[in-house]
């Protein structure tokens, strides 16, 4: 009995909405917009957080690096937002850190990473956004990055020279094939031996776009900053996955040594790499989200506005079906279900819409692509679901609260 009734309040729900498409479709489309919002933000912030979890697997898990600073909420979000601008941190790790990590049993191979201010140019070109990168040869063994030409930084090259990546190449000289070219900063010559191949990652656990840098050698480096090394990270590669959690326990005991019982660095290894990253987008896409509920709002009080004028233009129905025996419950579900029917269906258009844009926004500005979860599909569908239920359920009450005999009066 009761499946017939739903099927029944859902058949009226049906014709009640296609007797006024234009306002129907106009409800609906406030719904889409603010569904939709949310399914970019909440795909794209997700699978730029994934990004890193998947380089660290792409590794073999072995990878774990040594940041300054100790380990608290918000200097996570601050750090990486420091090191994607550009701007240098104060470090108190130093080459002797360096060399302690290498000689520890189990430790395949440990590299420093430098980070310079400062312009790189060639000719009249000036790029923006270049991260001056001093490191030693090793770097390539713990962080995977192959050359497109040319060779990496060994023992036998002069420190004047580099290697640089991808896109710098082009912005310094119009091509990827520019060994042997020149470029100048900090008052130096520098000879590039090694082009990178085109990573398209600027979002990884180094925090650095190796497509703009331009890496040199650890002692030119130094020679920027008063023979001093202020090393910014340490990255470690282990020789297996399951040493990794005691190599990173005497590397700790070795650094607070060496700082004189200070533990004013962080260790980071697994998911702890990606954590600095997931905030970050996890902040931004809460934001963003609460600025895409508001277009949620709006398109929930069009709702209740439809339905509001729906009960209205319907008052000698409700009347009428109220003395014929249907109860306040029947009233309150068969407007209700009208409202719930525009908001899943604008739940579904949005979810579509949203994807799509999403994609679309991957491919054309993106280096990586937006995440499907059933999470996400819950978020949408539980959202406007409950814009549904919300704004759908006092004209509803309204309706059923009418008064048979007044309503009767009504017609006209």
């Amino acid at each position: 009995m009761r499946r017939p009734l739903v099927l029944y309040h859902l058949g009226c729900a049906y014709e009640s909405l296609r007797a006024n498409r234009s306002r129907t479709i106009l409800t609906v489309l406030g719904i889409t917009i603010g569904i939709a919002s949310i399914i970019i933000i909440l795909s794209l912030s997700t699978g730029a957080a994934r990004i890193i979890k998947e380089q660290v697997s792409d590794l073999g898990g072995a990878v774990a690096v040594v940041r300054p600073g100790t380990t608290t909420d918000k200097p996570h979000i601050d750090s990486l937002t420091a090191t994607l601008a550009g701007s240098q941190t104060a470090s108190h790790l130093t080459e002797y850190d360096l060399e302690d990590i290498e000689s520890i049993d189990g430790v395949t191979a440990a590299a420093p990473l430098m980070i310079i201010g400062g312009d790189v140019t060639a000719g009249k070109n000036t790029p923006e956004k270049v991260s001056i990168i001093a490191t030693t040869p090793k770097l390539p063994d713990v962080t995977h990055l192959p050359l497109g030409e040319g060779q990496f930084l060994d023992e036998v090259t002069s420190d004047q020279t580099a290697v640089i990546g991808a896109q710098l190449a082009i912005d310094l000289f119009g091509t990827e094939r520019v060994a042997g070219r020149t470029f100048h900063t900090h008052g130096q010559v520098f000879t590039v031996i090694g082009i990178l191949k085109r990573q398209n990652k600027p979002i990884n656990y180094n925090n650095i776009d190796f497509d703009h840098a331009a890496i040199i050698s650890l002692e030119s480096g130094k020679r920027f900053n008063q023979n001093i090394a202020s090393i910014q990270q340490i990255n470690i590669r282990a020789n297996s996955h399951e040493q990794l959690p005691d190599i990173i326990k005497k590397i700790e005991d070795e650094l607070t040594q060496n700082h004189f019982g200070e533990k004013d660095f962080t260790i980071l290894a697994g998911d702890d790499l990606a954590r600095p990253t997931n905030e970050l987008f996890a902040a931004v896409g809460a934001t963003l989200t609460v600025v895409a509920g508001i277009s949620l709002v709006v398109g929930g009080i069009g709702v209740m506005n439809i339905m509001l004028v729906g009960v209205a233009e319907r008052t000698r129905e409700i009347g009428i079906r109220k003395a014929l025996g249907a109860s306040n419950s029947n009233i309150v579900w068969q407007f209700l279900l009208e409202s719930l029917v525009m908001s899943l269906a604008g739940g579904m258009l949005g979810y579509g819409l949203g994807y799509l844009t999403a994609f679309a926004i991957a491919r054309t500005f993106l280096p990586f692509n937006p995440v499907f979860s059933w999470e996400i599909v819950g978020a949408a569908f539980g959202t406007a679901l409950t814009v549904g239920l919300v704004f759908g359920l006092y004209p509803a009450i309204r309706a059923a609260r009418k008064d048979p005999i007044v309503a009767l009066r009504n017609y006209h």
